[in-house]
């Protein structure tokens, strides 16, 4: 008799049930809210038993779970939102922290010591630059930096100038770009990760923060990323209602990250887990609408005579070389995030922001709700003025995180906002 083949069921669709038992649950359908701060341990032996293991004394034997001590190290929310995350980038395991930043921070902790180099691109979300180039440089790291879209021999002779190569121990990129969309080639990166750790023994690790895109669009770890970070506040939670980052990887490097996250103790809360359960069961739902959404929002905006250049990645060509090899390669849609300069500057771009109606006026992205922001004055105030006009991030920049509603209204709203300028 023939084997019948195992169906492999898609991501969207477990996401409603994956990592979670009902019949621990008093069989409630969806997983209740655990708000609990610790656990009781059934007998001492078990208490010595799990501490050995969250503490990192001795590792887990085949098939053991880590027990629930206490919820800054683990709560049945957290434990099984991680789970579910790593289907979508098909990642051995996960940590989610109370924000985004708290996310690239730990990590970023984790792996960097006084006197070694981090290699960076360029732009970084303004939270993330200013983390970097101001206070990871109070401890004696070294800051190396690259403009998005430059060949890899480009990006060889940057590190090579700097004089900083020997002590290289991290590199870590933000594709697409926040907030220009600018792109980086994820294997050209790994490449050269692989080429300076041969080169100084260094093991040279690639974090790549995959915000703008999210989990559904662009999967960094299959091009060679060793970790992957999300400010999942955005599309992962998607309703403007929660603040989290999540990190993915290996178990081995995860559970690094995992140690220091207890004694940090920035580990989400019980109630965020949940939240953001509820939130992946139409993740990608909203992801696609909000991808089609911005599709048609860039056609509008290209063709408009009071706009002066679109930031979109569904514009690149093959005559832009490098950039439209990466979004082919690396991004399953062109996102839903456009940034776009009207002609004019910080005054026009104030008054179309003072117009809309629909669209809101407010930092984030990747939310339900479609919103409008300054990124020179808001998001990415912080970064050297000399940098944001080499980046192009000028007075006349809009930021546009595209939502849900229905294209036509968004597109109205646009139409009229730029019709006061």
């Amino acid at each position: 008799m023939k084997e019948e083949k195992k169906h492999k069921m898609r991501p969207e669709s477990l996401m409603m049930s994956y990592g979670y038992k009902p019949e621990l649950s008093e069989g409630a359908v969806k997983c209740p809210i655990f708000q609990t701060s610790t656990f009781v341990f059934k007998t001492a032996e078990d208490g010595k038993a799990f501490f050995q293991v969250a503490y990192g004394h001795r590792t887990p034997e085949e098939g053991e779970e880590l027990g629930l001590i206490y919820s800054r190290l683990n709560n049945p929310d957290l434990e099984i939102l991680e789970n579910r995350l790593t289907l979508w980038d098909e990642a051995e395991d996960c940590a989610v922290f109370e924000s985004g930043m708290s996310a690239i921070t730990t990590v970023l902790l984790e792996f960097l010591r006084p006197g070694d180099t981090i290699l960076i691109s360029s732009p970084l979300y303004g939270g993330s630059d200013h983390f970097i180039k101001k206070i990871l440089t109070q401890f004696g790291i070294n800051v190396i930096e690259f403009r998005a879209g430059k060949s890899e021999g480009e990006i060889y002779k940057t590190i090579e100038d700097s004089g900083l190569s020997k002590n290289l121990k991290l590199i870590y990129i933000e594709t697409p770009a926040n907030p220009t969309n600018d792109l980086v080639d994820i294997q050209i990166c790994k490449s050269i990760a692989t080429h300076f750790s041969q080169l100084t023994g260094n093991h040279i690790y690639l974090v790549v923060d995959n915000t703008y895109m999210g989990p559904v669009w662009q999967h960094p770890l299959k091009f060679g990323a060793d970790l992957v970070i999300y400010s999942a506040t955005k599309y992962i939670g998607g309703h403007s209602d929660v603040i989290a980052g999540a990190c993915l990887g290996s178990k081995e490097l995860i559970s690094r990250i995992r140690v220091l996250r207890t004694f940090l103790g920035n580990m989400a809360s019980p109630n965020t887990g949940w939240l953001l359960l509820r939130s992946l069961e139409t993740l990608k739902a909203r992801m696609d609408i909000q991808a089609a959404n911005a599709d048609k929002i860039a056609d509008f905006l290209n063709n408009h005579p009071k706009i002066d250049k679109v930031y979109f990645p569904g514009n690149l060509t093959e005559k832009d070389g490098l950039p439209y090899h990466t979004k082919v390669k690396q991004c399953l849609t062109n996102g839903g995030m456009i940034s776009f300069d009207v002609k004019g500057g910080e005054k026009e771009a104030f008054t179309f922001l003072n117009a809309l109606k629909l669209i809101k006026l407010a930092v984030s992205l990747g939310s339900t709700e479609s919103l409008a922001e300054h990124p020179a004055t808001m998001t990415h105030v912080d970064v050297e003025p000399q940098l944001l006009k080499e980046l192009s991030i000028t007075g006349k920049m809009i930021r546009l995180s595209v939502g849900v509603e229905y294209f036509e209204d968004i597109i109205e709203d646009i139409r009229q906002a730029l019709d006061k300028i």
